[in-house]
């Protein structure tokens, strides 16, 4: 299975910033593709950002120009680096991860507990 850790939620002023870290870890293969989506009290999960292996990052328009989704391959570790941020952005985050594993054998699809941003004055 693959497990992933995620750290760096909090709370911050409108304007400030914070960076997400999640972790995958387990029996992994390889990983296709790393992201974060977002889930407001009351609304559905939406997505932040992706990076897919070899590909371009895709945003969200809500976040572009604001997060930076980057990936420590080596340490099969995504993170998201938020700027600017508002009280439009107050979510729970959770990480994702698409990823060929051993157990259970195939490609699947693995999720993090969630880390609550709160942007707040």
């Amino acid at each position: 299975q693959v497990q992933l850790v995620e750290s760096g939620g909090g709370s911050v002023q409108p304007g400030g910033s914070l960076r997400l870290s999640c972790a995958a870890s387990g029996s992994i293969l390889s990983i296709y593709t790393m992201g974060w989506y977002r889930q407001a009290p009351g609304k559905q999960r939406e997505l932040a950002a992706t990076i897919t292996t070899g590909s371009r990052p895709v945003y969200a328009d809500s976040v572009k120009g604001r997060f930076t989704i980057s990936r420590d391959s080596a340490k099969n570790t995504v993170f998201l680096q938020m700027t600017s941020l508002t009280p439009e952005d107050t979510a729970v985050y959770y990480c994702n991860v698409v990823a060929r594993a051993t157990v259970p054998t195939g490609v699947s699809s693995s999720w993090g507990q969630g880390t609550q941003v709160t942007v707040s004055p």
